[in-house]
């Protein structure tokens, strides 16, 4: 992945200068599209469903971490007709407490990448006599305590998640919660919705499911007087979470699986654009990957040891991860212009192209080529809501970290890279200059003070 050069203008600019962008697919699981995923426990409460039990908060800004599925699990055959499952699981102690201090090492822990988290694959197939769930002895010999405790001593956090059909929690969500938080010291459980037992069984929708492990969560921690766990919701975006997954747990998937390809992330950008205004502090959409180059964070792919050096300057540039862990605006990033097509219109071929939101510093843009060739990208100013008619602003890129002038009424930007992102930070610069012509950016009502409309 190269650097590409992305020269941005600002009409009637004071200064322009020539600003590198990256060909990069980069989004969150809140859709701010920058980096995903870090914990940030607050002395707040919240309360379960019922109401019955008052905790303490965690998950106020989204996690960040790594996730082992993609790197070492491949589903090798499945059938429902003949009710096979057959997967290959890669993972054992040793390759995550390599990943761990990797994480580390790689200075990726400084910028805020502190879970590791432990996707399927882990336990034994059968739960014990007394009706636990067991650590799989051979992939993790030492037990799972052994190695949250190592996990945690290197300053990170431990989570997990089955769809390869280990042992699921319905109607054990109490024992295996305590076994998670208290016995094998885990701070996060994503939670999927697989291997979904009969309505005869359940008489609950998915809501009432994942309710019953709120709850359990909600208990442990008032029981134990120490924080819950992180609770991140998995069923795919099917039953609309955006409208009550924050509710009961911290993340909420939004869409299906991700897979490394352009027409993927493209759709997932898609269906996020209807529903980024969900996400705020202690609620997330998860747009499952983020990735960058050949890897990717929720999940990064591959093994950390592979990473580039570009690749990791991406994933720990601080300017873009301060978007997504803003301690000040919670939202996340909406798209004011859909671009090729008109405002509004679902296309996974070509989703919305141009962003904007609040943040703590200005105000964020980013414009998305979805195109397969160098585009250039023109927006106005006053398009986005965060932006004031009569200002200019200070531009910042934020991939070369560089301040690229003061920008007037309009930024325009040429050879942005084949779906590449320009990431703008904008601050105001005062009253534009005097004069400008037309009167008024936005033309609607636009009217003297005489009465004559312009």
């Amino acid at each position: 992945m190269g650097k590409k050069n992305a020269p941005v203008s600002t009409s009637n600019s004071r200064s322009a200068a020539a600003s590198p962008g990256r060909l990069a697919l980069l989004l969150t699981s809140a859709v701010s599209i920058a980096l995903g995923v870090v914990l940030a426990s607050v002395s707040t409460t919240y309360y379960t469903t019922h109401r019955s039990a008052a905790v303490t908060r965690v998950g106020r800004l989204p996690v960040m971490g790594y996730n082992t599925w993609n790197a070492y699990h491949v589903r090798t055959f499945f059938s429902f007709d003949s009710n096979l499952n057959e997967h290959q699981c890669g993972i054992n102690e040793t390759v995550i407490l390599e990943t761990a201090s990797l994480i580390k090492s790689l200075g990726l822990a400084d910028v805020g990448y502190n879970h590791v988290n432990i996707d399927d694959c882990y336990s034994e197939k059968q739960r014990n006599a007394n009706g636990d769930i067991v650590e799989d002895k051979e992939r993790f010999p030492s037990g799972m305590r052994w190695l949250t405790d190592h996990i945690h001593s290197l300053g990170l956090d431990a989570g997990w998640f089955t769809c390869a059909l280990y042992p699921g929690s319905f109607q054990n969500e109490e024992r295996d919660v305590k076994l998670f938080r208290e016995e094998w010291g885990f701070d996060l459980l994503k939670y999927d919705n697989c291997a979904v037992p009969f309505d005869e069984i359940t008489r609950e929708n998915i809501i009432g499911r994942y309710t019953r492990m709120a709850n359990a969560i909600a208990a442990q921690a008032k029981a134990s007087g120490k924080p819950p766990l992180l609770l991140s919701l998995c069923e795919w975006g099917n039953e609309q979470p955006w409208l009550w997954a924050r509710r009961l747990g911290q993340s909420w998937r939004t869409t299906g699986d991700i897979a490394p390809k352009w027409a993927s992330v493209a759709s997932i950008i898609n269906q996020n654009s209807f529903i980024s205004w969900a996400s705020d502090f202690y609620g997330h959409g998860d747009m499952d990957m983020v990735c960058v180059a050949r890897t990717s964070v929720f999940h990064l792919k591959l093994t950390l040891a592979d990473a580039s050096p570009e690749t990791l300057e991406i994933l720990k540039n601080t300017e873009i991860i301060a978007i997504n862990q803003d301690p000040v605006v919670g939202t996340a990033l909406t798209p004011f212009r859909w671009g090729l097509n008109p405002n509004w219109t679902p296309d996974a071929r070509f989703p919305a192209q141009y962003w904007s939101g609040e943040s703590e510093n200005g105000t964020v843009i980013m414009m998305l080529n979805t195109r397969d060739e160098p585009a250039h990208m023109f927006f106005s100013l006053t398009e986005s809501p965060w932006l004031r008619a009569g200002r200019q602003y200070f531009v910042r890129d934020l991939w070369s970290h560089t301040d690229n002038g003061t920008a007037v009424r309009n930024i325009s930007v040429r050879n942005v890279p084949p779906h590449g992102v320009v990431a703008l930070l904008l601050r105001d610069a005062g009253d534009e200059p005097a004069g400008l012509e037309p009167r008024c950016a936005v033309h609607e009502w636009c009217m003297d003070k005489n009465g004559t409309m312009v």
